[in-house]
């Protein structure tokens, strides 16, 4: 039996966080939002199959200040920021510090979708 995959998603937007709800359950992943990092890590169960899409521009950290505080890689998940304004030296700086992709909003779908299914290890359904 393949394990589910889940997606968690950490926005301060409740806006961005059902969309992408909307279009991850979609294609058969599950999704658990979150309103902060805190959040996330209060709730935070290690699986297979997981992925962290997380907003770099969050009120109380950014995205990419958490992954390089805790060098990205040893959270054990796929982590995939996602943000506003990302020059080439900040795409850089958050791939160095761990993370698998930077994605600029207003968000590409299929391109987050395609990405997302690669850092899980998995081809998508639908």
């Amino acid at each position: 039996m393949t394990p589910e995959a889940t997606i968690f998603v950490v926005d301060d937007d409740e806006a961005v966080r059902d969309s992408l709800r909307l279009l991850l359950e979609t294609y058969g992943l599950k999704v658990e939002d979150y309103g902060s990092i805190r959040e996330f890590f209060r709730a935070y169960q290690p699986r297979e199959q997981q992925c962290l899409v997380l907003d770099n521009y969050l009120p109380a950290e950014r995205g990419l200040d958490f992954i390089e505080s805790i060098d990205g890689a040893s959270l054990g998940i796929p982590v995939i920021l996602v943000g506003g304004g990302g020059d080439r030296k900040l795409k850089e700086r958050a791939v160095k510090a761990g993370a698998f992709a930077y994605f600029d909003k207003p968000l590409d779908n299929s391109g987050l979708l395609v990405t997302i299914f690669k850092a899980i290890g998995m081809a998508p359904k639908g």
